[in-house]
């Protein structure tokens, strides 16, 4: 445990770089206020010697005074410190939750398929918290025990050398529990922060899903999950707090035999007139003041376990690569067309035994519509993955206007292509914000362009708050259609040479769905598109149509040509039943109505 702890500590102490200047004036405020408590302790004694027992309110009066100006500089010093130290904390705290949650960012999709997202909730504000306990807290802390533990007993020592090592000798039973407990509590509290992130992940989901759990009658099943999730972490928080609370008793019985010890040889010392009741005093009060620091240090040794049970977690986030990364040396950014093209290209999934493409090659130009069709799990999405750089093919290159997409910047090829995925996207905020998002900066004129040609304009201006009618993920506020066409207009604000389109019109019917590819036709005259759809209604308005199946481009040509050539796709683009192609066109209140 002592080398994980040294090497998570070792870790993360780079962090505090910037602040360490007031790590430094902290400590000098510990070490200022440890003395002043030793000096406020002997005047102490002094007043007990020379004014309470003669009686003599003369010889109250200088001790008194300078017990008070010690009193107040030891609160105003030790109000500095803290005050300094609480804000060194929340400055680490800041830094570190930013860096882990920048890299997070930057990982690709497969690591959030494996980790349940109120575990790394969890591990993003609990953990992270832990870990600053060990790295500012757990330093000050040590430091200003350390000192204080130096201070009182060289004071001991310096009254009464003989009686201060007879009572040492009970101090190493503090450290001894700690390292007792240590281990056990450890693993309490990694359970107790796994059993955290559980519960999160449940109620999360359970949340959003609650449409699926209202309608199959879940309630109770969700309510199990809770339940389960909830007593796992009540074992664990209640084994911790019993495991905590068994060294606390431990320590206090133990400081208890150490302060009648000293009464009792102090009594004796009294008795023979080898000590005078201030000294005892202020012998006792040394004692009193210098096992709390001693303790301080066993508890700390409790607070590096759980923190280093922390570490843990987040190391295991730092420690996952990003699946793609800058070149060493990008090429400088230039004026894109927009060509793709896939060259053999061949993929398989982190973790996974089949390949998600195999010997792809296509490519596309400004001006076409492409779309990508094929069974579920045939690799469609794979494209759109590749394109935008979420992961480098296994074998062959992607290309964007014949330049390696490994040799482009990630920022500025993304800056290049439009991406409308499978899942509508919202962000907390208004409609304006969630449209204007696909372009920092762009101005109220533009987003209003960009919904109409995204034929969204009409239904946003009937709302009562128009483009400022506030949207959060999971909104029941607009309806599925409605929703898209905001992540199109989205997504054609952008103005990105290439657009990529997955799945468009899922969940809308073949009429609504048209209704919404043909503005966005209208819109991408001179881009490259590419649509990954398994809706074949779309297919009659695609330049070029590609089918793909486990992972293989088994077919290229038109609709017409594709149909007559009576191959995969002609058995995938059976004619629709006439009572659904004869069907007026769908409006957002029918979409709702037949959802």
């Amino acid at each position: 445990m002592v080398r994980e702890a040294r090497e998570a500590f070792r870790r993360f102490w780079p962090l505090t770089r910037g602040d360490r200047g007031w790590l430094a004036v902290i400590v000098a405020c510990v070490v200022v206020a440890a003395l002043a408590e030793t000096a406020a302790i002997l005047l102490f004694a002094q007043l007990t010697d020379h004014a309470l027992k003669a009686g003599s309110l003369a010889a109250f009066w200088g001790p008194a005074g300078a017990c008070l100006g010690v009193a107040a500089l030891a609160a105003l010093v030790g109000y500095l410190g803290n005050s300094l130290a609480t804000w060194t904390a929340e400055r680490f705290v800041l830094r570190l939750r930013a860096g882990v949650f920048r890299h997070v960012q930057d990982l690709p999709p497969h690591f959030f398929q494996k980790h349940r997202q109120g575990d790394l909730v969890e591990r993003l504000t609990g953990d992270v918290e832990a870990i600053e306990q060990m790295v500012v807290s757990g330093v000050v802390g040590a430091v200003s025990a350390g000192f204080s533990a130096v201070f009182y007993a060289t004071a001991a020592l310096w009254l009464r050398w003989d009686l201060a090592l007879a009572t040492f000798v009970l101090a190493p039973l503090f450290l001894f529990a700690a390292r007792r407990f240590s281990g056990r509590i450890q693993e309490a509290s990694r359970d107790e922060r796994a059993a955290d992130g559980a519960i999160t992940s449940v109620v999360e989901e359970a949340l959003g899903n609650v449409v699926l759990t209202q309608a199959y009658n879940r309630q109770r099943d969700e309510e199990r999950r809770l339940d389960r999730e909830a007593r796992a972490w009540m074992r664990a928080s209640v084994r911790g707090a019993r495991l905590s609370e068994r060294y606390e008793q431990f320590v206090e019985v133990v400081e208890t035999l150490c302060v009648l010890a000293v009464i009792g040889l102090g009594v004796w010392e009294i008795s023979a007139h080898r000590m005078s009741l201030g000294q005892l005093l202020a012998f006792a009060a040394f004692l009193g003041y210098l096992y709390p620091p001693i303790r301080s240090l066993g508890v700390l040794g409790l607070t590096l376990t759980a923190a280093t049970a922390g570490a843990r977690r987040i190391g295991e986030i730092l420690d996952a690569e990003p699946a793609v990364a800058d070149p060493a040396e990008p090429l400088a950014p230039w004026s894109v067309r927009g060509r793709v093209g896939f060259h053999g290209v061949s993929f398989r999934y982190p973790e996974s035994r089949r390949a998600g493409l195999r010997d792809v090659s296509l490519t596309a130009g400004p001006g076409e519509l492409v779309l990508v069709t094929g069974a579920s799990g045939a690799g469609k999405s794979t494209l759109a993955k590749l394109l935008t750089r979420f992961y480098d093919p296994s074998a062959g290159v992607v290309t964007l206007d014949g330049v390696p997409l490994t040799d482009v910047p990630l920022h500025f090829l993304r800056e290049q292509i439009a991406l409308l995925p499978q899942q509508t996207l919202i962000l907390n905020g208004t409609i304006r914000e969630n449209i204007g998002c696909g372009r920092p900066g762009a101005t109220d004129t533009e987003i209003e362009q960009a919904a109409r040609e995204a034929a969204a304009h009409d239904f946003i201006t009937t709302l009562p708050e128009g483009y400022d009618t506030p949207l959060a993920p999971g909104t029941a506020a607009l309806s599925g259609g409605q929703l898209q066409r905001i992540a199109i207009a989205r997504a054609m604000l952008r103005r990105a040479p290439v657009l990529v389109l997955d799945e468009p019109t899922a969940g809308l019917d073949a009429v609504a769905a048209r209704q919404v590819v043909q503005p966005l036709r209208r819109l991408m005259a001179g881009r490259t598109t590419i649509m990954i759809t398994h809706d074949l209604s779309l297919a009659p308005d695609a330049d070029r149509i590609l089918v793909v199946d486990r992972g293989r481009l088994v077919e290229t040509g038109t609709h017409e040509e594709l149909v007559a050539k009576g191959g995969a796709y002609a058995a995938l683009a059976e004619p629709l039943p006439d009572a659904v192609a004869d069907a007026p066109p769908a409006t957002d209140e029918t979409m709702v109505l037949r959802w």
